[in-house]
């Protein structure tokens, strides 16, 4: 099937701006006749027709910014809204929360119905269909018709755009090289499945902390969960079989449900089994005992990627009359620390 053209693609086939495009395909008179007619001309031959997802991008601004996770259970993305409110509250936006509950059909409604006049811009981290579908149309079209997206946490490489992130595998092998330095020796990994991102860079490095130790990697020290309402009776077995010292969790959901499942058949934390996670959460700080946490400090993630957003749009506004400068991206890598407490000390 012919791959439908966007605006972006009219403005560089005829050496124009969006703005121009945008303009001409509305009949402004601000552009001239010539290029008016050249502009229509050139989409009715490729059978252009205007996304309602990003109709209203150049012509009225909603000083609205919309927020979508994929889930909210997760103290994490919670003190990401934070950062983002704070920070798009002091600047004059509101913000739009959606979720798109892991769902990738959920997602792309969430942004039909965002972008459809209700909002200037995105910032988003994706679910985990869409990872494993690698489908990205929706977030392509939006940028593609002028709308700016900043990806966090959850993103991809397949899209052009700001991200905000941590490193992940250096995290998550600093937190492993945290337990061998306690004298661990058998370190297992609950995570989540490959298509996951974050998932993918937290088991490289952990991989990665056990080889340049000189510990042996065993897959079976490792179990990938889906979700983790399901996860109890793995976790057990994994604790109970494999006469583990130490588990690394990619999340606080995952090592207080190990936390648990070693209380119940009688292995003590820390003295038998070594727990550490990622997020720094109510969980982490108030369970018994207290995990020790990779922090992901989503609050300044939410801050930085509302930051980005908002400067990304304030430009657009300047240079709506200008030609249009190819766009220069920007990843931010947030720093992450570690917090030591009773779970591996």
């Amino acid at each position: 099937m012919k791959r439908k053209i966007t605006l972006k693609q009219i403005a560089k086939e005829l050496d124009v701006s969006i703005s121009t495009v945008s303009k001409s395909l509305r009949n402004s008179l601000e552009i001239g006749e010539e290029t008016r007619l050249k502009v229509q001309a050139f989409a009715k031959f490729y059978h252009y027709k205007p996304n309602n997802i990003a109709l209203s991008l150049k012509n009225r601004k909603t000083k609205t910014i919309g927020i979508i996770i994929p889930e909210i259970v997760h103290h994490f993305f919670s003190t990401v809204i934070n950062g983002v409110e704070h920070v798009a509250n002091q600047n004059g936006y509101s913000v739009i929360i959606c979720l798109s509950d892991d769902s990738f059909d959920k997602e792309v409604l969430n942004m039909e119905m965002l972008a459809n006049g209700s909002i200037d811009g995105f910032i988003m981290s994706l679910s985990k269909e869409t990872q494993f579908k690698g489908d990205y149309h929706h977030i392509t079209e939006v940028i593609s018709q002028g709308m700016p997206v900043v990806m966090f946490d959850r993103v991809t490489n397949d899209i052009l755009c700001d991200k905000v992130i941590i490193n992940d595998e250096l995290a998550a092998y600093e937190a492993v090289q945290s337990l061998i330095d306690k004298g661990r020796k058998k370190i297992a990994l609950v995570t989540t499945v490959d298509y996951v991102s974050v998932g993918k860079y937290r088991t490289d490095g952990y991989t990665k902390a056990l080889i340049d130790n000189g510990l042996p990697f065993d897959e079976n020290l490792i179990i990938k969960i889906e979700n983790v309402d399901n996860c109890e009776i793995t976790i057990g077995q994994l604790i109970e079989d494999k006469a583990i010292d130490a588990v690394f969790a990619v999340n606080e959901l995952f090592a207080v449900t190990i936390i648990k499942m070693a209380h119940k058949i009688g292995i003590k934390v820390p003295e038998d089994l070594a727990v550490i996670a990622f997020t720094d959460g109510i969980i982490s700080k108030y369970s018994t005992p207290t995990i020790s946490t990779v922090s992901q400090n989503g609050a300044e993630m939410g801050s930085v990627a509302a930051k980005i957003l908002i400067e990304r749009l304030q430009a657009e506004e300047e240079n709506d009359s200008e030609e249009e400068q190819e766009e220069i991206y920007k990843t931010v890598v947030i720093e992450t620390h570690l917090i030591e407490r009773e779970s591996t000390q």
